[in-house]
């Protein structure tokens, strides 16, 4: 995938959380086994309706059960192994960095706990407002300090990240990884990030 460099004038990445920082695929099957569906039927159903642009929280009512009161909490085995490093290295590198994504309660002390340390942490539950709203990523760009063209927001679908991040006036990554990512990558809007990843690192080699 094509891949270019920032402005020069940066000065601040912010992460999604899930398929972005974090491999979901323990929690998801943990999910399955507390809900009792078996994990494979879990797993299919969630990839036919991200084929699909559906969204995949109404899972459970089509396996017509209760959604799982409680989801299995972050721990640092579910983070990717380039995470905390690509973290660590834009920091490094001068800017601020941050992680906001669609959450439930409870995700920044797991994030901090599992070796996370940026400079924030939010989520749709503690803001109040979800991915896609625009109200996600003004609150975003307020986080940062900066103006919106002074903000990269890295994510894996095109739909909750690419997209909403660019119509704020953001600059957006696309990271190919994870359900969605691979799913995405196909689609003829995958043209609109400005960066186009296979790995977290590759925003590092794109700082000027």
């Amino acid at each position: 995938m094509q891949n270019r460099r920032v402005p020069t004038g940066l000065r601040a990445v912010v992460f999604d959380v899930g398929e972005t920082l974090v491999d979901e695929s323990r929690i998801w099957w943990r999910s399955a086994e507390l809900a009792g569906v078996p994990p494979f039927t879990l797993m299919a159903l969630l990839g036919a309706m991200i084929e699909r642009g559906e969204d995949h929280r109404e899972v459970w009512r089509i396996l017509g059960i209760p959604h799982p009161p409680v989801a299995p909490p972050i721990e640092a085995v579910d983070l990717y192994p380039d995470a905390v490093a690509t973290l660590e290295a834009v920091r490094a590198h001068g800017l601020l960095v941050g992680i906001a994504g669609n959450q439930p309660a409870g995700v920044e002390q797991q994030l901090r706990a599992a070796g996370c340390a940026p400079d924030f942490i939010a989520s749709s539950t503690s803001w109040g407002v979800a991915k896609p709203s625009p109200e996600f990523f003004d609150r975003v760009v307020a986080a940062s300090g900066c103006r919106a063209d002074e903000v990269l927001y890295v994510g894996d679908r095109l739909d909750n990240d690419v997209l909403p991040a660019r119509a704020a006036g953001m600059w957006a990554a696309f990271i190919r990884r994870g359900p969605w990512g691979h799913v995405h990558a196909e689609r003829i809007e995958v043209a609109q990030a400005d960066l186009h990843l296979e790995t977290l690192d590759g925003v590092v080699r794109a700082l000027p």
